[in-house]
């Protein structure tokens, strides 16, 4: 269980810009089924839960803070998280993806891939199991570089 940023993200945060100008405009996708083992991978097999966005209008894309605070960036907090559930299941990754994104293998796609759990996860939830068509919202999401 941990952190997962594509080769594409890395590559874009050392050479064109920062994650908050990267990713702004993206959305968060819950999946089921077994997490890919990097944030390269295709998906496969998987089935969509969940897409994320702002106010759960399926249009408004998320952004994070405008600055970060001890390596550690958060969602924007003026914004809600929201969606609504497409299918039932046992939501078990998640990806930050831009609109753009093929969800095929890729090292150009900026991601961030994550477990999803009831604690202890990258995203944690109340409840792991989905129902198809009721609400789900992220109330606190942030990302953090490691220190040496």
């Amino acid at each position: 269980m941990s952190l997962k940023l594509s080769t594409g993200l890395r590559n874009k945060m050392l050479d064109t810009g920062s994650f908050k100008s990267i990713m702004d405009t993206c959305t968060l996708k819950i999946y089921s089924g077994t997490e890919p083992t990097t944030a390269d991978a295709a998906l496969s097999g998987n089935t969509l839960l969940c897409e994320i966005f702002e106010d759960n209008d399926g249009v408004t894309t998320l952004t994070f803070n405008a600055a970060a605070a001890d390596g550690v960036i958060q969602k924007n907090s003026g914004e809600t998280w929201e969606g609504t559930n497409a299918a039932s299941g046992t939501a078990t990754f998640y990806r930050l993806e831009l609109s753009s994104d093929t969800q095929g293998s890729s090292t150009t796609e900026a991601r961030v891939q994550g477990s999803i759990g009831l604690s202890g996860a990258e995203l944690n939830l109340t409840n792991t199991a989905l129902l198809s068509a009721a609400t789900q919202k992220i109330d606190y999401y942030s990302i953090a570089l490691p220190t040496l």
